[in-house]
């Protein structure tokens, strides 16, 4: 497109008045302003637009052709106008997230309940992997925005931390488990390296976070049982598979009634932080920067 847009508008005006010095006033400029434009307009295309006389003007051949065109421009570009006007008007927008499984269903869904209740114009696209996926993923401005807990590792600089709430893990089994254990000779307090224990794979920060705990207190692993979600180890432990490594703060029902018990520990593993997690607030979207304000005005107790 060799003209500007204003060149156009200038013409598609002209042509709806019929008039140089009408169009003028419309457009707020001179008239020798919209003479000139439209002079450089036929230039640039080698033909004549208007056929002018003394009651004004009208379109050529060329330039009725050319004003089909232009109007169908112009018609596209108000609709654009509109939609967005109105778009903006309901707070309409993306938002991306990337979260753990475990973290989605424990903490991550009692948010987006509240959050698209006050914006039920955002449309929002969960990515449920691994917190190092995660990460990943943000690094690459592929998520918005990600919710992880924390291990022994530092995040990258570029990355910034809400935490939000505190974790805590914990070895648990069914009374029934731990009773098989007992009748074969095992004390509670001897429970971990004889057991058929059970945690989650190797790629999860989580089992990183354990295996560095097991590592630190000596505690050598005979049997080892590995799943891909902490909602299956609660299952497991519940029909007496063995004892599973989970988070206290997602099992605190089991605890209470007692369908699970905690293991004791010769020492408590150390509390985690579970928080929101994003590269930037500089040019963040409408809905992300409302995500950050909403999550940030609330309490963590009022959904976990």
């Amino acid at each position: 497109m060799e003209q500007t847009l204003s060149s156009y508008y200038i013409f598609y005006t002209v042509a709806q008045c019929k008039n140089i010095s009408k169009a003028a006033a419309k457009l707020f400029i001179s008239q020798p302003a919209v003479s000139n434009s439209v002079k450089k307009l036929e230039s640039s295309l080698g033909c004549q637009l208007f056929l002018r006389s003394s009651r004004g003007v009208t379109l050529t051949e060329e330039g009725s052709l050319l004003f089909e065109h232009v109007k169908t421009a112009i018609d596209t570009l108000t609709m654009g106008e509109k939609k967005v006007r109105h778009a903006a008007g309901l707070g309409v927008g993306h938002l991306k997230i990337g979260v753990s499984s475990t973290l989605c269903r424990y903490v991550l869904l009692g948010y987006l309940k509240e959050f698209t209740r006050q914006y039920p114009h955002v449309s929002i696209s969960i990515t449920c992997q691994s917190t190092n996926e995660t990460l990943h993923l943000l690094q690459e401005d592929q998520l918005d925005i990600g919710l992880v807990g924390l291990g022994s590792y530092e995040l990258p600089h570029t990355l910034t931390f809400d935490p939000i709430m505190e974790i805590q893990d914990v070895f648990a089994a069914s009374e029934q488990y731990l009773y098989h254990l007992q009748q074969r000779g095992i004390a509670r307090d001897d429970v971990l390296p004889n057991c058929s224990l059970m945690m989650l794979d190797k790629h999860n920060i989580s089992r990183q976070f354990i295996d560095e705990y097991l590592q630190k207190n000596k505690i050598t692993v005979q049997e080892c049982i590995e799943a891909s979600s902490m909602d299956l180890l609660i299952e497991f432990a519940k029909i007496s598979l063995g004892v599973a490594c989970v988070i206290r703060q997602f099992v605190e029902p089991e605890l209470a009634d007692g369908t699970l018990i905690e293991i004791p520990l010769p020492a408590p593993v150390q509390k985690r932080s579970v928080g929101f997690v994003y590269k930037s607030q500089r040019n963040a979207s409408r809905p992300m920067k409302q995500f950050l304000d909403f999550y940030s005005a609330v309490s963590s107790c009022s959904f976990v």
